[in-house]
């Protein structure tokens, strides 16, 4: 739908009758006061209302729309809590090539693409498995695809890019390019790059060559952009438009950005103007390794400017390791198949408890990417320090991930109160993701120290969910199910979380997460009017049935952004 979304404004004239009923539902409110009801109004861009039919009903007026739930769940609008929505709404004109293997597969999917985009200067597909080819990929492998034009593809963890010689050529990086720490272009033993590229500021010549350069620049660098011209801003909005009408359909009305910088709270802002902005969104500023403390100012500005119901930053974002699957997961213990190495993190210890302290004086939040498990003993420390220097407030710091964890540090982040930040795509086998090559990077009797999401939760940390799109699908359907269906590795803890704990996380838990709890995240008379409707009574629904059950409603604000409760 397009038109102005609605906010909550300080003084309007009394709404005498609802805009909209939900009624005749299995509403779960997340309100621990009243946590079920029959019915929801909304007017104004808030919740009016939340009880019985009958009483709810008899609020209508002759211009409320009444929507029959058909006794369907409803639930407060999903919070999305990490995920990347300006790259996610790029890449869904990219190739994907999920689930393909082998040379022929990829060749296929290869040329088909690029005879359907004959003007594309770079063709880049998306979802590549590491284990795709039965040998490490290289340039010569995406040679053998494409000799002629420009190629690459990003591993589904979005950490590596693999190209072929063409596109390293047009990027100017086939002899090395001198990277930060923890990033890097792979080099060959005859001096020229093999094709695989490390981390952001790797690859990302190579992603500029598809016009995409200002929507990566924030995760790349954390700088910003010369401001491009409206012809240029249009492209972007075009993108991230249809990143938010991808995440409406799927029921999410308010999202923590993990890209970006004040470019993209600017670029929101014009399309908030023009009413195509369809959900809440958080947007922070990024931190790298090569920044000086000062430069935390910015993250100051950006704050100042951006504090309303749909618009936000507040926040730091970031990355203490990579990922598994590359070995740059910075590691207690040796990864099996390399003696002796275990990564290093992207932030001294010592100077990130300097920068934690910092941040957390400043006022703001702080959200760690975290994989391994000396990267998250790493991002706890430096936020008790924070604690110690600073005293104890409510600053709801985060770690994103937390893909392994000692148990020495899992009562930890409930005493301090650290956000376990948790995709339930992520853990291999559950959703998406195979088991293998990814397992093998843990040793066997570590597995028990892997994805531990509900001893976590019952040692007292606060959790939020979400997909990490476009690492994973955005689904919440189909992350609620592999939440609630993983089963337990070989010898380890069954870790799955019930299903309402699952929805907390991904409602008022999520909206708590982001300092939006007063906001959103519940169904309660005077917060936000986003709720989402689903196709199905969830508590009677097979949780293995949850993936292929779609959303009905989507109500952002009192503004229906998705509807398909006339199909």
């Amino acid at each position: 739908m397009q038109g102005r979304p609605f906010s909550i404004p300080a003084m309007r004239k009394p709404i005498m009758h609802p805009e909209l009923i939900v009624t005749n539902a299995r509403v779960l409110t997340m309100d621990t006061a009243r946590p079920r009801a029959e019915a929801v109004a909304l007017g104004g861009g808030v919740i009016m209302a939340v009880g019985g039919r009958a009483e709810v009903e008899g609020m209508a007026g002759p211009d409320t729309r009444v929507i029959d739930g058909r006794g369907r769940t409803v639930l407060p609008g999903f919070v999305e809590s990490h995920l990347h929505l300006v790259l996610g709404g790029a890449e869904l004109s990219h190739l994907h090539v999920t689930g393909l293997h082998g040379l022929e597969a990829l060749r296929d999917a290869f040329r088909t693409y690029g005879q359907r985009n004959p003007d594309r200067t770079l063709l880049m597909a998306q979802g590549a498995d590491y284990a795709m080819l039965d040998h490490p990929v290289t340039r010569h492998d995406l040679d053998a695809i494409l000799p002629d034009r420009p190629i690459a593809m990003t591993a589904y963890d979005h950490h590596t890019v693999w190209a072929n010689t063409a596109a390293l050529k047009a990027a100017g990086i086939l002899h090395g390019l001198n990277t930060p720490h923890g990033h890097e272009v792979v080099m060959g033993p005859d001096g020229t790059a093999t094709g695989e590229l490390r981390e952001f500021e790797a690859f990302a010549p190579v992603i500029a060559l598809g016009g995409e350069a200002r929507l990566n620049l924030g995760i790349a660098t954390g700088g910003e952009p010369e401001w491009p011209s409206d012809a240029e801003r249009a492209i972007d909005k075009a993108k991230v438009l249809m990143g938010l009408k991808h995440c409406a359909a799927h029921g999410i009305t308010s999202m923590v950005n993990m890209d970006g910088n004040h470019f993209t709270l600017a670029l929101l802002r014009e399309m908030q103007a023009e009413g195509n902005l369809l959900a809440r969104v958080k947007v922070p500023f990024h931190f790298k390794p090569h920044m000086d403390l000062s430069e935390l100012s910015r993250a100051d500005a950006m704050t100042a400017e951006f504090n309303d119901d749909w618009l936000q930053s507040g926040f730091v974002k970031m990355f203490m390791d990579g990922v598994l699957d590359s070995r740059t997961a910075f590691m207690l213990h040796d990864y099996p198949e390399i003696p002796g190495h275990r990564s290093e993190p992207l932030f001294a210890p010592d100077v990130f408890k300097q920068i934690a302290t910092e941040i957390d004086r400043r006022g703001l939040q702080i959200a760690v990417h975290a994989i391994g498990d000396a990267a998250v003993r790493t991002t706890i420390n430096g936020y008790e320090a924070a604690q110690i220097a600073n005293g104890r407030r409510d600053s709801r710091h985060r770690i994103e991930h937390i893909e392994m964890i000692d148990p020495a540090d899992v009562p930890r982040l409930g005493s301090l109160g650290i956000t376990a930040s948790l995709q339930p795509s992520h853990p291999p086998g559950a959703m998406d993701f195979p088991l293998y090559p990814s397992m093998d990077k843990i040793a066997r009797d570590r597995w028990a120290n892997a994805y531990l999401w509900k001893t976590l939760v019952d040692a007292g940390a606060p959790l939020a969910f979400a997909s990490d799109w476009p690492v994973t699908d955005v689904s919440v359907m189909r992350n609620l199910q592999a939440a609630l269906t993983r089963t337990p590795y070989d010898g380890c803890r069954d870790e799955r979380v019930g299903l309402m704990d699952s929805l907390r996380a991904y409602t008022a838990g999520g909206a708590w997460a982001a300092h939006r709890d007063q906001l959103t995240g519940r169904l309660v008379p005077g917060l936000a009017a986003d709720l989402v409707m689903i196709s199905a009574d969830l508590e009677q629904t097979e949780p293995t049935a949850f993936g292929a059950t779609p959303i009905a409603l989507t109500v952002c604000g009192g503004r229906i952004t998705y509807d398909a409760t006339a199909d």
